[in-house]
């Protein structure tokens, strides 16, 4: 009996022994099994450094379809990596104009969109878009203006391309080119809850609180139904994990614009009686 107890009493003493060393061994084996697929990565890029696997991977890092393996900085390093390999490699520098213009980084973002249209121009189209959004959000909004028209040219019933130019156009105080744009944007979207919102806005803004009533009205309806998903689509580029406070603050924006549209609309009614 004595044997078999300081027997029992040895083993747990071993085991208390070895638990910080077996604790150290799972945290090491789950830190290795939670960045596989990054060793993967940079140890195939070692390997074989091709502009193509550096741009391919660079996606993975910077999309709403792999939410688990977004990172920004990750993304940056492999679009550098293969700018870097091959300077043509399309839409490299737009990529990297897209995640400067995210980090907010303004002036880098225009010089890579800069860089790329330089390259590419017209084949690449999209990147005038982006330029025009860099451009807006810059305050800059006479080229923003220039480059949202020639990007719709080449794509005029691209919805998201239509709401921004009305933004700037709004922004630019030209509320009655954004009224026009986004009620022929509605003509092929007419549930769209962005281009509802800037429809309205733009008729409160010339005066037509009766139209901006019915377009902000559609408008609260169809941002209800607004799911995650599809604002990471309209979004691309941003985080994924932040869809759901960005839907929360749409919804938001479109209830203060009702609000504010009933008010003028209700004080327009009271003074004709």
């Amino acid at each position: 009996m004595t044997h078999r107890y300081l027997k029992s009493k040895k083993l747990r003493t071993n085991f208390i022994t070895l638990l910080p060393y077996i604790v150290l061994t799972i945290l090491f084996l789950c830190i290795v099994w939670s960045r596989a697929e990054t060793l993967y990565e940079d140890i195939t890029f070692f390997a074989n450094p091709t502009a193509d696997r550096a741009y391919n991977y660079g996606l993975l890092h910077f999309s709403e379809q792999y939410p688990k393996k977004y990172d920004l900085d990750r993304a940056n390093y492999f679009f550098t990596e293969s700018a870097k390999l091959n300077k043509q490699q399309p839409y490299v520098y737009h990529e990297l104009a897209r995640i400067a213009f995210l980090k907010g980084n303004f002036p880098l973002a225009m010089q890579h969109i800069n860089t790329q249209i330089s390259l590419h121009g017209d084949s690449e189209a999209n990147s005038y878009y982006v330029r025009g959004l860099i451009e807006g959000f810059a305050g800059d909004y006479v080229d923003a203006i220039d480059d949202y028209k020639h990007f719709l040219q080449f794509d005029p019933h691209d919805w998201a391309a239509i709401n921004d130019y009305s933004w700037v156009l709004l922004k630019a105080g030209k509320s009655a080119e954004a009224a026009k744009a986004t009620t022929d944007g509605l003509k092929y979207f007419p549930t769209n809850p962005w281009l509802l919102n800037s429809n309205a806005t733009a008729l409160f803004e010339i005066g037509d609180f009766k139209g901006a009533y019915a377009s902000i009205q559609r408008a609260q309806v169809a941002v209800q139904k607004l799911s995650n998903a599809e604002w990471s689509h309209a979004y691309p580029g941003n985080d994924p994990a932040i869809a759901g406070t960005g839907v929360s603050s749409f919804k938001d924006a479109v209830a203060q614009n009702l609000a504010r549209i009933t008010t003028a609309l209700n004080g327009t009614t009271t003074s004709a009686n």
